[in-house]
């Protein structure tokens, strides 16, 4: 009696399958409550680990609401390096409206002959303008460090690729897309006779023609980038020409043993490898 009493206490519960035609018993589990209890915290523990694992490992935590991928980063960089720059130019057009009042009113005008970006800018507007020449005068040695955010200075900007504004060597619809194993560069259709333009400011290190390539142009630009435009029906720049980003440096073609048809073969480097040009410029 005891010992029934027992075994009914351990196993209190029972799961059985049952054949529905034979009435064979297929499967039983004897059960507690307290092995049913952990049994289903384990289930959930090892089912909450698998997601978590999903979700910080795998691409998946990209399609999370709010959760920043590379390209709203570099957005996020563009952004606050043009932010920066109109705040010099809205600061400088402060400055000049100042010195054109003290013009017709008569009064002597600051020789502020240089941006100052104001270290508070929530003080700037206590200041006095004599307190804003003496901090010109302490700023001018660093006028062209506040300026390398500029839109129009780029010799002096030392940027990560990221934060590098690419303009766009040719407006049409990628062909073929990148692919670093097989295809490491993307090509464009466009209507016949496309103006190609440089993307970056840079040098023309290559300019001439290519059996498999065309009428190729190779352009170097700072930040050891290197920019590739091949195929071409005609090339506007030779090897030495310095060019600005947005200049015109060939029309789009369809030479060379490679090409089937109207398009631009467009490769970017940087720092030896090629990269993706969809990552930093918009087609």
């Amino acid at each position: 009696m005891a010992q029934r009493s027992r075994e009914k206490k351990s196993n209190p519960f029972r799961l059985a399958f049952i054949d529905d035609k034979t009435h064979k018993h297929l499967v039983t589990f004897h059960f507690t409550r307290t092995t049913f209890f952990i049994a289903v915290v384990t289930v959930l523990v090892v089912l909450c680990a698998a997601i978590y694992s999903i979700i910080a490992f795998t691409p998946v935590r990209t399609f999370i609401p709010g959760y920043p991928d590379a390209r709203s980063k570099r957005s996020a960089i563009q952004n606050a390096i043009t932010i920066d720059s109109l705040e010099n130019v809205i600061f400088r057009w402060e400055l000049y409206s100042e010195n054109l009042r003290r013009a017709v009113e008569g009064e002597e005008p600051l020789k502020i002959d240089s941006l100052i970006k104001a270290t508070n800018r929530t003080n700037a507007e206590n200041l006095d303008m004599a307190a804003i020449a003496r901090q010109d005068s302490l700023l001018r040695e660093h006028v062209k460090e506040e300026e390398q955010f500029g839109i129009a200075d780029r010799e002096h900007r030392n940027l990560p690729i990221e934060g590098l504004h690419f303009f766009t060597p040719l407006k049409g619809v990628v062909s073929q897309g990148y692919d670093q194993a097989m295809h490491p560069y993307i090509d464009i259709t466009a209507p016949e006779g496309s103006v190609v333009k440089a993307t970056l400011d840079g040098t023309v290190m290559f300019s001439g023609w290519s059996d498999e390539a065309g009428h190729t142009i190779q352009i170097q630009h700072e930040g050891d980038i290197v920019s590739i435009y091949k195929h071409n029906e005609k090339l506007l720049k030779k090897a030495g020409d310095r060019v600005t980003a947005g200049t015109p440096i060939a029309v789009v073609g369809n030479t060379g043993k490679l090409s089937t048809g109207e398009h631009l073969h467009f490769e970017l480097w940087h720092k030896g490898q090629t990269v993706d040009p969809t990552l930093y410029i918009k087609f």
